[in-house]
C-alpha cells in the first residue's frame, strides 16, 4: 500500500507541475515582453497585474469552434496536438527536482527525456502534413529541417555532460556536476541551449510558424482548443529545455545555501527568463543562417567540447 500511495503522489505531483508551470511561463512571457519592451501588457483580466490573462484566453480558445478542414486527413489532424503536448509530460516525469523528488528516477533519464522531447516535435510534422493547407505545408517541412539539425547538438552537448558525470541518470548527473563545470563545459551549454530553443521553434528560429511569412506554419487550420494544445506545449516545451539545462549545466539543486529543490526551481525559472529575452532581442533568421548556424558552428563546437571531455575525463581517471 505504501508503495502504491508513493506512485499516485508522484503522478499527482508531476501533473500538477505540467498544468502549472508552462502557464507561469506563458504569463511571465506576457509580463517580461512588455516590460522589455516599455508596454504594459495586458492588465484587464484578474486582479494584480493582469494575472489572469491567461485564464481569459483558455475560456475563449475553448469557446471557439473546433474546424477539421474537408481536404485534411482527420485523424491525423486530430491527433497532431495531443502528440505534440504529451510527451513534455512524460519528459517532465524524468526530470529530478533534488535526489528522490523526481516523478520516475530512471538509469537513462538523460536518454529519456532527449527521446521524449523529440517525440514532441512530431506533432508539428503531422500537423502540417495533414492540414491540406500549402502554408501548413511549408511550415511543417521547415520543422523537419530544424528538427534534422538541432537535434545533433543537442544530443553531443547533453552527451559531453553525461561523459563528464559517468552516468546517463540525471540525478546522478546532479549529484555529480561540480561548479568548475560551468566554465569546462560552457561550449556544450551553449550548443544544447541554442539547439533546444531551435527545436521550440521559438524566435529567432521561429521559421516554421513565420507569421509575416507562412501565415502561422503548421498551425495555420488550427482553431480552438487544438491551437490552444500546440500553444501550451511550446510552454511545456520552454519548462523541459530550461530544467534540463539547470540539471546537465548549472547544478540543479546546488546552491549557495543549502541544497534544495528551491535551487532547481529558481533555475528553471531564470533560464525560461532567459528563452523570452532571446525572443525580444534577436531577429528571426534566414533559413540559409539557420543551418549555417547548426552545421558551421555548433555542431564542430559540440564535437570538439565532446573530445576535450574525452581528454578530461580519461585524465581524471588515470
Amino acid at each position: 500500500m505504501p508503495e502504491v500511495l508513493d506512485t499516485v503522489v508522484r503522478v499527482v505531483a508531476v501533473l500538477a507541475a505540467f498544468l502549472v508551470l508552462p502557464l507561469a511561463v506563458g504569463q511571465a512571457e506576457h509580463k517580461v515582453m512588455a516590460h522589455m519592451q516599455g508596454r504594459l501588457g495586458p492588465m484587464y483580466a484578474g486582479g494584480f497585474h493582469g494575472w489572469a490573462q491567461l485564464v481569459a484566453d483558455g475560456v475563449k480558445f475553448v469557446q471557439k469552434e473546433d474546424v477539421t478542414p474537408a481536404a485534411a486527413d482527420g485523424r491525423v489532424f486530430r491527433l497532431a496536438p495531443g502528440v505534440a503536448l504529451v510527451p513534455y509530460l512524460v519528459a517532465m516525469a524524468a526530470i529530478p527536482l533534488a535526489p528522490g523528488v523526481v516523478g520516475a528516477d530512471l538509469d537513462a533519464g538523460l536518454l529519456f527525456v532527449l527521446a521524449a522531447s523529440a517525440v514532441a516535435v512530431l506533432g508539428t510534422l503531422m500537423a502540417g502534413w495533414s492540414s491540406a493547407n500549402k502554408y501548413a505545408l511549408l511550415g511543417g517541412l521547415r520543422t523537419a529541417a530544424q528538427l534534422l539539425s538541432y537535434e545533433l547538438p543537442v544530443v553531443l552537448g547533453a552527451s559531453s555532460v553525461a561523459m563528464a558525470a559517468g552516468t546517463l541518470s540525471l540525478t546522478g548527473i546532479g549529484e555529480a556536476w561540480r561548479p568548475w563545470w560551468m566554465v569546462w563545459q560552457l561550449p556544450a551549454l551553449v550548443c544544447f541551449f541554442v539547439g533546444g530553443v531551435a527545436e521550440l521553434a521559438r524566435p529567432p528560429f521561429d521559421m516554421p510558424v513565420a507569421d509575416s511569412e507562412i501565415v502561422f506554419g503548421p498551425y495555420t487550420e488550427y482553431t480552438g482548443l487544438r491551437f490552444a494544445f500546440f500553444l501550451l506545449s511550446e510552454y511545456a516545451g520552454i519548462v523541459v529545455l530550461a530544467a534540463m539545462t539547470t540539471v546537465l549545466f548549472l547544478g540543479g539543486w546546488h546552491g549557495p545555501g543549502p541544497d534544495g529543490a528551491w535551487w532547481m526551481l529558481l533555475k528553471t525559472a531564470l533560464v525560461s527568463v532567459l528563452v523570452i529575452w532571446v525572443r525580444v532581442a534577436w531577429p528571426r533568421l534566414r533559413e540559409d543562417q539557420l543551418q549555417t548556424l547548426a552545421w558551421k558552428v555548433l555542431v564542430p563546437l559540440a564535437l570538439v567540447q565532446l573530445v576535450l571531455t574525452a581528454v578530461v575525463a580519461v585524465g581524471i581517471a588515470s
